[in-house]
C-alpha cells in the first residue's frame, strides 16, 4: 500500500492552517502562543483521506521567516507539497524560500491552493493566478494546478482534494534502502506512558517491541507501542507520519534532530562529501570554509563548507565539496539537505549527500574530482566499488555500504556478487560479509612484500619478521582474519614463507660475513668441544665481554639453522653431541627398559647441572615418558 506525506509551504498568513483544518477538521495549531498570535510556530499534523480512499499525513509548517528551521524539519520526508498563496497578496519572499526549500529537498511534485479567493474579485483572482503560474516557470511546479480555494467559505474544497488525488496518484513509491530510520520532530511523555516521539517514517519498516537505537547520542530504547492516525498499530513504514511511545529512555534524553534507527545501523560523522548548489537567487557568493546551517532531516548543525575546486560558490552553481560539521550527523548516501547562511539567516543552497562517512581530502585534487563525479553520476555498482576502495584495508559490510551508497539490501548484495565474480572485491570475513576490493587487497600484499625485502635489508642476521610485528605495522584496519587470508595467498602464490612465528621471502638466508662469521666458527667450535658439558649463558657472555651482542646474535642464527639445540633457558647443545646422546639413551632404554638419573649419570659422567634438564629435554621431545623417579621409552619410539 503506498503511504504518502503531504506538506504545506507558503508565506505567513496566507491561510495554511485554515487549509488543513477545513480539510481534516483539525486545528494543527496546538500551542497557547500560536492561537494567542494568530500563527504556526510549531509543526503541526492531521491525517487527510482523499476520494479515492488512500490515507495521507498532512505536515502543516510554519510560514514566518523566524521558524524556516521548523518549516524545513517538517519537510522532512515530504512526498509532495500544497503551496499555499493568498490572493489577496500573491507570491511573498517566504513563497519563494519555501519553493526553494522543496526543490532543494527533492520534492518533485505538488499544487497551488490559492487562498482567501472571498477577499478579492474574480479578475484579480484570475490575475493572481496567471502572476503565480509565471512565478512557478522553470520550477518543479511548472504547469502543477492552481486551485481557487476559500477556507472559511468552504469553497473549491472539493475541486483541491481531486486535484491532490490525481498529483498524488502519479507519485511513484521510491524504492529506499530498506533502513529504518525516524528523524525525530517532536518529543513529550503522556501521562501512563512515558516518552513519545513523532516523525515522518523516511525509509524502512519498523514493529512494536523492536528496540531501536537513538543516534547519534548512542542510547538505546524498546518501541512499547506506535499510532498512526491516533489508533494503535503494530508496524509501519516508510511514508507515514507515526507516533511511538519508547521504553527504557527519558523525555530529557531525546530531542528534535535525533533519529531513531535500528541498533547498529547508522553511522554517526562529522565529515560529509556532499554535491552542492548554490540558488539562483542568493544574494551573493557562497566562500569557501564558509560557516553555514546544515539542515538534513529534522536535524540543525553548525558546518564549514570546503569548495573542492574553487574558492566561491556563485549564484546558481553547483559543484563538489566537503562539510565539516560541529556535531555527529547520521546521514545515509542520498539525504538531501539545505544551507542557510549564519548570519543573516537565509536560504542559500543545498544539495545531496554523496558519501557521509568521508576523510579529510586535499582540494583540487584530480582523484579525488574524479571519485566524486562516479558517487554523484555513476550506477549503483560503480558506486559500490568507488566506496569499496574508499573504505580500505577495514573493508565494509552490506550495512555499511547501504549507509554509504544508499542502495537497498538485495540490490547490494547482487553488485557484491558480480564484483566477486569479476574479481574486483574480496569477500574476507564470511561471519559479516566483510568485502575488501581488489586493489586494496594487492595493495595490502604487495607492502608485506616490501616490508619483508626492507627487514631483510636492516636485520640480515634475522630469520624473519614475526606475524604480530608485522600485523601491528599494517594498522588497526587490517583485522586477524584479513592478515591471515593475505598471508595465506601470499604463501600459495610462493611470494613468502610463513611459519609458526615468523614471516620470511622464500629466498632470504642468514647471511654472516667477516667478523661475525668468524664467530660463529669460533662458537660452534666451543660448543662442539664442549661435548655434553657446554657453557651456560652467562658463561659465553663473560667470556665474549667484548662482544656480547655480536655473539647473541650469532646463537639466535645458530638455533635458528639448527646447529645448535636448546635444552634449557640456560643451555644450549650442538646438535651433533645431542643426537649422539639421544641414540646411547635410547640404547640404555631398550636394554634396561627403563632409566633413573643415577643410571643417566653413569651413561654421562655428568652432574645433576646437566642431568635434570637434558631427561626433561628428551621427555619434551618424546624420546622419553616419566614414571615416578624413572624414564621409559615411548612406544612409537620402539617401533
Amino acid at each position: 500500500m503506498k503511504h504518502l506525506i503531504v506538506g504545506t509551504a507558503g508565506h505567513v498568513d496566507h491561510g495554511k492552517t485554515a487549509l488543513v483544518r477545513a480539510l481534516t477538521g483539525v486545528d494543527t495549531d496546538r500551542l497557547k502562543e500560536e492561537k494567542d498570535r494568530g500563527i504556526t510556530i510549531e509543526l503541526g499534523f492531521a491525517p487527510l483521506t482523499l476520494p479515492s480512499g488512500l490515507a495521507v499525513d498532512i505536515v502543516d509548517v510554519p510560514g514566518h521567516e523566524r521558524f524556516v528551521r521548523q518549516m524545513v524539519a517538517g519537510a522532512a520526508g515530504i512526498d509532495l507539497v500544497v503551496l499555499v498563496i493568498a490572493a489577496d497578496e500573491g507570491v511573498m519572499p517566504q513563497t519563494r524560500e519555501h519553493l526553494n526549500i522543496c526543490a532543494l529537498l527533492g520534492i518533485r511534485r505538488g499544487l497551488v491552493a490559492l487562498t482567501k479567493t472571498d477577499m478579492v474579485d474574480p479578475d484579480w483572482r484570475t490575475l493572481v493566478a496567471e502572476d503565480i503560474r509565471e512565478f512557478l516557470r522553470g520550477t518543479f511546479l511548472e504547469g502543477a494546478p492552481v486551485c481557487p480555494v476559500s477556507a472559511l467559505a468552504g469553497e473549491g474544497l472539493g475541486d483541491l482534494l481531486g486535484a491532490l488525488d490525481a498529483v498524488a496518484a502519479a507519485v511513484e513509491e521510491e524504492e529506499d534502502c530498506g533502513l529504518f530510520r525516524l528523524p525525530v520532530d517532536r518529543v513529550f511523555t503522556m501521562k501512563g506512558f512515558g516518552t513519545v516521539v513523532t516523525g515522518s517514517l523516511i525509509s524502512g519498516a519498523i514493529a512494536a517491541g523492536e528496540a531501536v537505537d537513538i543516534f547519534p547520542r548512542g542510547a538505546t530504547a524498546k518501541i512499547r507501542g506506535m499510532q498512526i492516525h491516533n489508533e494503535g498499530v503494530t508496524e509501519a513504514a516508510a511514508g507515514q507520519r507515526v507516533a511511538i511511545n519508547l521504553q527504557g529512555v527519558e523525555k530529557a534524553m531525546l530531542s528534535r534532530g535525533d533519529v531513531l534507527a535500528r541498533p547498529a545501523t547508522l553511522l554517526p560523522s562529522r565529515r560529509l562529501d556532499v554535491r552542492a548548489s548554490s540558488l539562483a537567487s542568493a544574494g551573493r557568493a557562497l566562500k569557501n570554509r564558509a560557516l553555514v546551517r546544515f539542515h538534513a532531516g529534522t536535524s540543525e548543525l553548525m558546518a564549514r563548507i570546503i569548495l573542492r575546486d574553487r574558492d566561491e560558490l556563485k549564484p546558481g552553481e553547483a559543484t563538489a565539496a566537503q562539510l565539516f560539521l560541529e556535531a555527529p550527523a547520521c546521514c545515509v548516501a542520498g539525504d538531501r539537505f539545505v544551507l542557510r547562511s549564519y548570519s543573516p539567516v537565509t536560504t542559500v543552497g543545498g544539495g545531496v549527500v554523496l558519501d557521509p562517512l568521508t576523510k579529510k581530502h586535499r582540494r583540487r585534487d584530480p582523484e579525488v574530482a574524479s571519485v566524486l563525479t562516479v558517487l554523484a553520476e555513476g550506477d549503483g555498482a560503480a558506486r559500490t566499488a568507488v566506496i569499496l576502495e574508499r573504505s580500505g584495508a577495514r573493508g565494509a559490510t552490506p550495512g555499511e555500504l547501504c549507509v554509504r551508497t544508499g542502495l537497498p539490501a538485495r540490490r547490494l548484495q547482487k553488485i557484491l556478487d558480480g564484483l566477486f565474480a569479476a574479481h574486483r572485491a574480496v569477500l574476507v570475513d564470511r561471519d559479516e560479509m566483510r568485502a575488501v576490493a581488489a586493489g586494496v587487497y594487492q595493495d595490502l600484499q604487495d607492502r608485506i612484500v616490501a616490508d619483508l625485502t626492507d627487514y631483510h635489508a636492516r636485520h640480515a642476521l634475522k630469520e624473519g619478521l614475526s606475524r604480530e610485528e608485522m600485523r601491528t605495522a599494517l594498522g588497526r584496519a587490517v583485522t586477524p582474519k584479513l592478515f591471515q587470508m593475505v598471508l595465506r595467498d601470499l604463501e600459495k602464490a610462493g611470494r613468502i614463507v610463513a611459519d609458526r612465528e615468523h614471516v620470511r621471502l622464500p629466498g632470504h638466508q642468514v647471511q654472516l660475513g667477516g667478523e661475525l662469521a668468524a664467530l660463529r666458527q669460533e662458537m660452534g667450535g666451543l660448543y662442539r668441544d664442549a661435548g655434553l658439558a657446554p657453557p651456560t649463558l652467562r658463561e659465553i657472555r663473560e667470556r665474549f665481554a667484548d662482544r656480547v651482542r655480536p655473539a647473541e646474535s650469532v646463537l639466535k642464527v645458530m638455533l635458528q639453522e639448527g646447529e645448535l639445540v636448546k635444552v634449557s633457558e640456560d643451555l644450549y647443545y650442538h646438535r651433533d653431541n645431542l643426537a649422539a646422546l639421544r641414540e646411547r639413551y635410547r640404547a640404555l632404554l631398550i636394554r634396561d627398559g627403563k632409566a633413573t638419573p643415577v643410571e643417566f649419570k653413569e651413561l654421562t659422567g655428568l652432574t645433576r647441572k646437566f642431568i635434570i634438564p637434558l631427561m626433561e629435554y628428551f621427555d619434551l621431545t618424546k624420546l622419553t615418558i616419566r614414571s615416578g623417579d624413572q624414564r621409559l621409552l615411548r612406544e612409537k619410539e620402539g617401533k
